[in-house]
């Protein structure tokens, strides 16, 4: 990567008659509809151009990504060309621009490029800077956490069914993706009753004495124990691997003959189990919903536009069965066609994912041909991008653009909905706005222990999940079940964060999209009385922060809901009227928090009461960690084992053989 300097070369130096087809303005330029004026901007455009003319001098003739900088070095827009010489110089033209791309050239203060070998290698690179730095100025797929997958591991005696997220670096075979966690582990849940394979962990495998649960229901056949042979646990784990690769009626064919032959057999009670599992497996495919019979394998992708907004629905089809939906909800300028938007969102789609063999949209796409061999090459198979006109794959594109519009659709009539209430809320707490950013603050422990803190954010989409936060209580001063301490811990430990990370020097600007929500809250709610409300006030002030309305919420007489007191710096308590739509949004604002608290506590709790020891000791990782399990059975053997015996445990050197010794005989 070069980061070229802007100020070597004179402007006048730049030839801007070379340009062609390839210096067009990339068709992916975007960013939220900004009202600006050519003609008060002008002298701003002008700046930019300058500053991208210089650059445009020194650039090759080559294929490659740019991206334009602002003054602060952050990243405005990531673009792909072909021939960056050609396309950098588009922007330095002096022709007239949309309003969006006039904004973007104003705000350019540098530029920094990336040169490579092709123009598919190009537009990988595109789709992976643009996810990893968001620039305002492109397609944002705003939701890009992994999809879930089934995971058959392939790294133990005894196969293990589990979902799984994330890099695919464990041995095995990997099933997927499904549209939501959701799909998985009802999935997974039927594959246990109609396979019986385990879905525990390794450590937790090996160390069982006697079957667990799951094969007193008939969940799982036991292999922990011997229950089952291993040549009959593995003939079950190649039955499961074979129906999520597509031969499902090969497998139920096999079950329904041995179902027959044990019940001429008269072992009734093996018949029956034969039947469970087969009503298993029919239980997987009947709500799948449609499904396919000439497409193995297929992505499907239909955007639907409304009100400036776009939806993209995408359904997974997998070895010809249907493996859910998801809806998302991409950031994008409202200028851009749908054929623009779809395809800037697939090559984002798959950035860290294997593309399937036919992605069907439900649009043209431009560069469709470059983009799927740029798939190709990351999947290492060929990829195909097709818009159906008839048939199978039509109805498949309809279905799934029906869906887009309908889940557009609800998404508008909440958003709207939950305008209504934000604005009802600033009018309540007589604030001069209706807010963007809500914050609410509530603590979770049990007689001071496990003690955690929790933040849950609520803007004009409704709950925004990926800014909720949790804070471990970390102060040793503090007496166990000190509530208001707590809140003055929380409160001072986010805001403090808040003013180095996001300093209020001047005017926060205005999100110009609903997902996006200031840093800065707009009102925080307090679940708790005046004394809650007092804690919370004085942990700000410690820290200069005077202008944050707060406001504390006392549960009414007996905790009953429609009671509420509300508690404001500097006022007389209040309440709302008993139905008023106001105080249930509130209500439902304290009980998220709530929930969101008491689910932060008892994952901590349980991490504690599962705590290994060994987990403690300095060089112990998990594969030392499994040895001396799988060598001595407990923790409790290892504590009482000589150091000679520790020392003789495969896979554990002299070292840390002491360092387990002397862990567990410190005392001694």
């Amino acid at each position: 990567m070069s980061r070229m300097p802007g100020n070597d070369v004179p402007p006048d130096a730049l030839d801007l008659d070379d340009g062609g087809a390839d210096a067009a303005v990339d068709a992916r330029d975007d960013a939220p509809e900004i009202d600006f004026d050519p003609e008060a901007g002008a002298g701003l455009v002008k700046a930019g151009t300058e500053v991208i003319r210089r650059f445009w001098t020194t650039l090759p003739p080559s294929p490659g990504v740019y991206r334009m900088l602002d003054a602060k070095g952050d990243v405005l827009y990531v673009g792909k060309a072909k021939n960056l010489k050609n396309r950098v110089g588009s922007y330095a033209r002096g022709q007239a621009h949309s309003n969006r791309i006039a904004r973007m050239i104003a705000e350019t203060a540098s530029m920094e490029f990336v040169t490579t070998a092709t123009e598919t290698e190009a537009l990988l690179l595109e789709a992976n800077l643009i996810k990893q730095l968001k620039p305002r100025f492109n397609v944002l797929m705003r939701d890009d956490k992994s999809l879930p997958y089934i995971l058959l591991t392939a790294d133990t005696e005894a196969p293990q069914l589990v979902k799984h997220r994330g890099a695919r670096r464990r041995p095995g075979h990997y099933f997927g993706p499904f549209a939501s966690v959701w799909a998985v582990n009802r999935t997974v849940n039927a594959l246990q009753r109609a396979f019986l394979l385990r879905s525990c962990s390794d450590s937790y495998y090996e160390n069982r004495t006697r079957p667990c649960l799951l094969f007193q229901i008939k969940r799982c056949s036991g292999p922990c124990t011997g229950e089952i042979a291993p040549a009959d646990y593995a003939a079950l784990a190649d039955e499961a691997r074979a129906f999520l690769s597509g031969k499902s009626t090969t497998v139920k064919e096999r079950l329904a003959a041995d179902m027959q032959a044990a019940a001429e057999a008269w072992e009734f009670e093996k018949a029956a189990r034969y039947r469970d599992r087969i009503a298993a497996l029919a239980a997987i495919q009947g709500v799948q919903g449609v499904n396919t019979q000439d497409i193995e394998e297929a992505d499907v992708f239909a955007l639907d536009e409304q009100a400036g907004q776009f939806c993209i629905e995408v359904f997974f089809f997998r070895n010809w069965q249907n493996w859910g939906n998801r809806a998302y909800f991409p950031k994008a300028d409202r200028s851009m066609s749908a054929s623009e938007v779809l395809g800037s969102f697939i090559g984002q789609f798959y950035d860290d994912k294997p593309a399937p063999r036919l992605i069907l949209v439900s649009h043209v796409i431009e560069d469709a041909e470059l983009l799927a061999a740029a798939l190709s090459t990351k999947s290492e198979a060929r990829v195909e991008i097709h818009q159906p006109k008839r048939g199978e794959r039509r109805n498949l594109t309809d279905y799934a653009a029906r869906n887009a519009r309908e889940a557009l659709g609800r998404r508008l009539a909440d958003t709207a909905s939950q305008g209504k209430l934000l604005g009802a809320l600033g009018q309540a707490f007589r604030l001069p706005r209706a807010p963007r950013r809500v914050e609410v603050y509530d603590n979770s422990h049990i007689m001071g222990t496990n003690a955690v803190g929790a933040m849950i954010v609520a803007g004009p989409t409704g709950f925004m999940k990926t800014h909720y936060r949790t804070f471990t209580i970390k102060s040793q001063e503090l007496k166990p079940g000190d509530d208001y301490g707590m809140m003055r811990e929380v409160l001072h430990r986010r805001f403090s964060r808040l003013v180095r990370e996001s300093p209020r020097s001047e005017p926060e600007p205005q999100p110009q999209d609903a997902e996006t929500i200031p840093a800065w809250p707009d009102l925080v709610l307090i679940d708790g009385g005046k004394g809650q409300l007092e804690a919370a006030r004085a942990a700000l002030a410690e820290i200069g922060v005077t202008d944050v309305p707060l406001v504390g919420i006392a549960k009414g007489r007996d905790r009953d809901a429609g009671r509420e007191t509300f508690f404001v710096p500097g006022e007389p308590p209040f309440k709302l009227p008993p139905r008023d739509p106001t105080l249930y949004f509130v209500q439902r604002l304290r009980d998220e928090a709530h929930r969101f608290a008491i689910g932060a506590h008892r994952a901590k709790r349980k991490r504690e009461l599962t705590k290994n020891p060994l987990d403690e000791i300095p060089g112990i990782g998990p594969t030392r960690k499994r040895a001396l399990l799988h060598h001595f059975g407990t923790v409790k053997a290892i504590e009482r084992a000589a150091l000679e015996d520790l020392a003789r445990t495969p896979g554990v050197n002299a070292a840390t053989a002491r360092a387990v010794y002397d862990f567990f005989h410190a005392n001694a």
